[in-house]
């Protein structure tokens, strides 16, 4: 004798056809994405290998006129075919592609999270090494176009630690960041620019703080990415007294703390001795298992570079650096931030000499 159905109550059949419905949706979406994320990857390596093919018939460069005659005939051809992502302009860009990063392999790495729109936004930027910073930091990071388009324009290359290098130490850095490690010299800017803070006029080490952790999420866009806020205020009892860190971060890439003091007035040597108190404390007390020591950020209004480079801060896990709270015209910024690049790079050439 058979059993009989079991009769369902009219409520869980709509609440099943509910979850159902939801989960077929999450699977049509995702895949979706996926052939999205395909589909992007598999454009920019066409533009790549169109780009190597015109370069190999040496149509943008030494042909000249001829050469420009037979691209703009291939351009017409292949927008009347295959539409306008065709233009004589973007197979400029292509051949231009090719050129500026010369190796398939590395373009298919970076093709998994950056499209064509990342390259386009990329490949005027005249110094390789600035280049293959910003795809490889783009491609960590995730940035979406109109964030790269922001880090280009605030002269972030220039602003972290590893422009200041010699070209070798930034070749090997950035060989180091296609290999999943990430060092402080890739983290660290000097200056940093907060002037989306809004701070105007006479203000505290407090209103800076509040501003930062009122703007959190536009100052960790600044700080870069990896890092996630732990604590303001750190309270730390050592014997009979209390002190208290401003800021205290942790950085997933790095694994480790880092801890961050705000000064309203121009570097001193003494505030070294003050983080290195606070880092000492955070090891012992804070450091999580299989995490790096803690490093320091002291956050000023202004910077000596000698003052700082004669400190040789390396050793001891801190950075030194200016914030501005008001963003100063953009050819005043590059010429200070050139001149810093090429003032730090002759100081490590004459440790170099002297080592020697």
């Amino acid at each position: 004798m058979t059993k009989p159905t079991p009769i369902r109550p009219q409520g869980a059949v709509a609440t099943d056809a509910a979850a159902i419905l939801s989960d077929l949706r999450e699977l049509i979406s995702s895949a979706r994405r996926r052939v999205a994320t395909v589909a992007n990857s598999e454009q920019t390596l066409l533009y790549w290998r169109l780009g190597k093919r015109i370069a190999t018939e040496n149509l943008t460069e030494g042909r000249a006129e001829y050469g420009k005659r037979i691209l703009a005939t291939l351009s017409q051809e292949l927008v009347a075919e295959f539409g306008e992502g065709f233009s004589l302009r973007n197979l400029y860009r292509a051949a231009q592609f090719c050129q500026a990063f010369p190796d398939e392999q590395i373009v298919s790495t970076l093709s998994a999270q950056l499209g064509w729109s990342h390259f386009v936004e990329i490949l005027p930027i005249k110094a390789p090494l600035a280049r293959d910073f910003y795809a490889e930091m783009c491609r960590v990071e995730r940035w979406p176009v109109r964030i790269l388009r922001q880090k280009i324009a605030g002269m972030l290359y220039e602003r972290t630690a590893l422009s200041k290098n010699t070209e070798s130490v930034i070749k090997n850095e950035l060989k180091k960041l296609r290999n999943g490690q990430m060092t402080p010299d890739m983290v660290f800017r000097d200056p940093y620019l907060l002037d989306f803070l809004g701070l105007q006029g006479a203000f505290s080490e407090k209103d800076v703080e509040n501003a930062i952790l009122r703007e959190m999420e536009r100052f960790l866009l600044e700080l870069g990415g990896g890092f996630s806020f732990v604590a303001r205020q750190k309270r730390m009892s050592i014997g009979k007294d209390d002190f208290y860190l401003d800021l205290l971060f942790y950085h997933r890439f790095l694994r480790r703390l880092v801890a961050i003091e705000l000064k309203l007035e121009s570097f001193q040597p003494a505030h070294i001795g003050q983080m290195e108190f606070y880092l000492r404390w955070l090891d012992k007390h804070e450091r999580a298992a299989g995490e790096e020591s803690p490093i320091g950020l002291i956050l000023c209004a202004g910077a000596d570079a000698e003052q700082v480079e004669l400190l040789q801060l390396d050793g001891k896990s801190i950075h030194v650096a200016e914030y501005l709270t008001e963003l100063p015209p953009l050819e005043l910024m590059r010429s200070r931030l050139h001149l810093a690049i090429e003032l730090a790079r002759e100081q490590a050439a004459r440790r170099c000499g002297d080592a020697s």
